[in-house]
């Protein structure tokens, strides 16, 4: 009995943690011009996303954490979709709050073939688009399509967004449009 109510217990406090730390909604909506910003790159220069304007659409899939089992899943699977997203002429990043030598070493071990940005100076794209967990110091998990002209085409939240199938129709829908 007293190992029941233990577990009772230990399910009710989890429960009431998982419900305060319920994971921000972004204020940014399809149509918006996506902020601008420029990180530090696993690729080894900073990106700035104006540069892809007029040149290529652009997946934003931010991650909370580096190494970590639902953040491993999104990336292998943004992996795995990348030679259809190129063939879409779709540039993508992964964006978290790690430093960039811990997402080197993740990007590394996970063979990403695609750039990790790093917002782990200020958290400042993650406060920018909406997704940033303030008191936990890191990025809700996001993605954000965004067009050859800049503007956001398509926002996913949570767990969803560690499918990529959404971002692929959203490129697909765009790429055919141009």
């Amino acid at each position: 009995m007293r190992i029941l109510s233990v577990l009772f217990l230990s399910a009710a406090v989890a429960g009431s943690m998982a419900a305060q730390q319920a994971p921000p909604k972004t204020n940014l909506k399809v149509g918006d011009m996506a902020p601008d910003f420029t990180l530090p790159s696993t690729a080894g220069k900073p990106v700035t996303l104006s540069d892809f304007r007029g040149k290529s659409a652009v997946v934003l899939a931010f991650f909370p954490a580096a190494f970590t089992g639902g953040c491993t899943k999104e990336m292998l699977a943004y992996q795995a979709s990348l030679a259809k997203l190129e063939g879409v002429e779709t540039q993508v990043f992964g964006i978290s709050a790690d430093n960039t030598p811990s997402q080197k070493e993740f990007a590394d071990k996970l063979k990403l073939t695609f750039p990790l940005l790093s917002d782990f100076a200020k958290r400042q794209v993650a406060a920018d688009y909406g997704v940033l967990i303030v008191d936990r110091g890191f990025a809700n998990r996001a993605t954000f399509v965004i067009d050859k002209e800049g503007r956001i085409q398509h926002i996913e939240e949570g767990s969803a967004a560690i499918d990529p199938t959404g971002a692929e129709t959203a490129c697909a829908r765009i790429h055919h449009k141009n």
